[in-house]
C-alpha cells in the first residue's frame, strides 16, 4: 500500500439501493392477471379452437404447470447467473409467448405460447421476491397478486368483448414496463457460484412437478408417476445433498411446513376462483358481467385485507398470524360448500384470497429466512413451486367440479 493509499480517507461502504416495492409489484403481479384472465372466457376460447370448454381448460392448466416448473428453474438461473441474465431471458420468453398466443390457429400451439409466457413470468416473480427482503414489502407484492388476480377475470372478459380473447392473454406483458426501473436500482451482477449445474436433479424435479399437476386429470397414472419421480429424486438428493434440491432445505422444518401450507392455501383459492362463477351462474340469475363484478369486489376486499395482515405480521407474531391464516383458510371452502344463500359464495372468495395472499407473503419470508443465505434463491424457487402447484391443482379440480355439476 502506498503512502497516498494510507493517507486517503476511507470511504464508507454504500448499501445497495432497494428497488421500490411498487416497481417490484408491477414486475411480478401481471402474471396473476394473465393466469386468471381466462376465467370468464373459456367458452369463447373453446369456440375459437373448435373444442369443448373442458378441453380449453388445458390452456389454464398448462400455464399453471409452466409457472410451477419454471419457478425453481428460474431461481436456479438467478442463483448461478445473476439477476441480469434472469430478467433478460424472462423478457424474451414473455415477448415470444405473447406473439405465439396472438397468432396461434390451433390449441396446442397456443398452449406452447402460454407456457413460454408462464416461464417468463415465473422468472420475473422470482426476481421480485428475491429483491423484497421483508414481510411488508413481500406483502405489497402478494397483495398485488390478489388485486391483479381479482381484476383478471373481469379484465379478460372486457378485453375479449371489446377486441379479442387473445388480447386478454397478453396482459402479462405489462410486467415488462417495470424492467427499466428494476435494472437501474438492482444489482445485476452474477453471483460467484462455481458449483456444477445439477441437471439430473432439475430434470427429476420437473418430472415430479409435472406428474403432480396431472393428478386431478389422470389420478392413477399420475399418482404412480409422482411416487416414482419422488423416489428417484429422494435417492438423487441423498447422493447429491448440495444439488438442485439441497438436502438441508428438505430437513428444515419451517421451510417444509411453510411450503406445504402455501400449496394448500393456493389449491383452495384457485379451485374457488374458477368454481364460484359457475356456481353463481347455476344458483342465481346473474349475468356474466354481474358475476364478474361481484367476484372482483370480493377478491379486491380480500387482497386489501391481506396487505393489512402482512403489514401487521411482524407486530403480531408468528403464532397469531398462523392462527388467522388457518382459520380463514378452513372457512373459505366450508363457506362455499355450506352457504345457504348463493351470494355468500363471494365471501368464500374473499376468505380464499385473504388466506393465499397473506399466506404467501408471510410464509415466503418464514421459509427463506430459515434457509442459509447462499440457498435463499433456491428456497424462494422451491417455495414458489409449492404455491404454484396449488395454482395448477385448483383449475384442474375446478374443471372436475364443473364437469360433474
Amino acid at each position: 500500500m502506498s503512502l497516498l493509499d494510507r493517507t486517503r480517507p476511507l470511504q464508507p461502504t454504500q448499501a445497495p439501493r432497494r428497488v421500490p416495492a411498487l416497481w417490484l409489484a408491477l414486475l411480478a403481479t401481471p402474471l396473476a392477471a394473465s393466469a386468471n384472465s381466462p376465467v370468464l372466457i373459456l367458452p369463447d376460447m373453446a369456440d375459437s379452437f373448435g373444442v369443448p370448454t373442458a378441453t380449453a381448460t388445458w390452456l389454464v392448466t398448462v400455464f399453471a404447470w409452466a409457472v410451477a416448473v419454471g419457478t425453481p428453474l428460474m431461481a436456479g438461473l438467478l442463483r448461478r447467473r445473476g439477476l441480469g441474465v434472469t430478467l433478460r431471458l424472462a423478457a424474451v420468453l414473455i415477448t415470444a409467448g405473447t406473439a405465439v398466443v396472438a397468432a396461434a390457429p390451433w390449441l396446442p400451439l397456443a398452449m406452447a405460447g402460454r407456457a413460454a409466457q408462464a416461464i417468463g413470468g415465473a422468472g420475473l416473480v422470482t426476481a421480485a421476491m428475491s429483491l423484497a427482503g421483508s414481510v411488508r414489502r413481500m406483502g405489497v407484492i402478494t397483495a398485488g397478486f390478489g388485486i391483479l388476480g381479482a381484476v383478471g377475470p373481469l379484465l379478460g372478459s372486457t378485453l375479449a368483448g371489446a377486441v379479442s380473447w387473445r388480447l386478454s392473454l397478453a396482459v402479462g406483458a405489462v410486467a415488462l414496463l417495470a424492467l427499466p426501473a428494476v435494472t437501474r436500482s438492482a444489482d445485476l451482477s452474477a453471483p460467484r457460484d462455481t458449483t456444477p449445474f445439477d441437471g439430473r436433479g432439475a430434470t427429476l424435479l420437473v418430472l415430479l412437478a409435472t406428474a403432480l399437476v396431472l393428478i386431478p386429470r389422470f389420478p392413477l397414472p399420475a399418482i404412480a408417476a409422482s411416487l416414482a419421480a419422488a423416489a428417484l429424486l429422494a435417492l438423487h438428493v441423498r447422493a447429491h445433498p448440495n444439488g438442485f434440491v439441497p438436502a438441508s432445505l428438505l430437513r428444515t422444518r419451517t421451510f417444509v411446513l411453510s411450503t406445504l401450507l402455501a400449496c394448500t392455501f393456493a389449491t383452495s383459492y384457485f379451485t374457488l376462483l374458477f368454481t364460484v362463477p359457475q356456481l353463481l351462474a347455476d344458483r342465481t340469475g346473474w349475468s356474466t358481467s354481474t358475476i364478474g363484478t361481484g367476484q372482483l369486489i370480493a377478491l379486491l376486499t380480500g387482497s386489501m385485507l391481506s396487505m393489512a395482515l402482512a403489514a401487521a405480521a411482524a407486530r403480531w407474531g408468528r403464532p397469531r398470524v398462523l392462527t388467522i391464516l388457518l382459520t380463514a383458510g378452513a372457512l373459505a371452502p366450508l363457506t362455499a360448500l355450506l352457504a345457504p344463500w348463493p351470494p355468500l359464495l363471494l365471501l368464500a372468495a374473499t376468505l380464499a384470497v385473504l388466506t393465499t395472499s397473506a399466506g404467501q407473503a408471510t410464509l415466503a419470508v418464514y421459509a427463506t429466512q430459515a434457509a442459509p443465505t447462499a440457498q435463499r434463491p433456491t428456497a424462494i424457487g422451491l417455495f414458489s413451486l409449492g404455491y404454484q402447484l396449488g395454482g395448477a391443482f385448483g383449475p384442474a379440480i375446478a374443471a372436475l367440479v364443473i364437469l360433474s355439476a
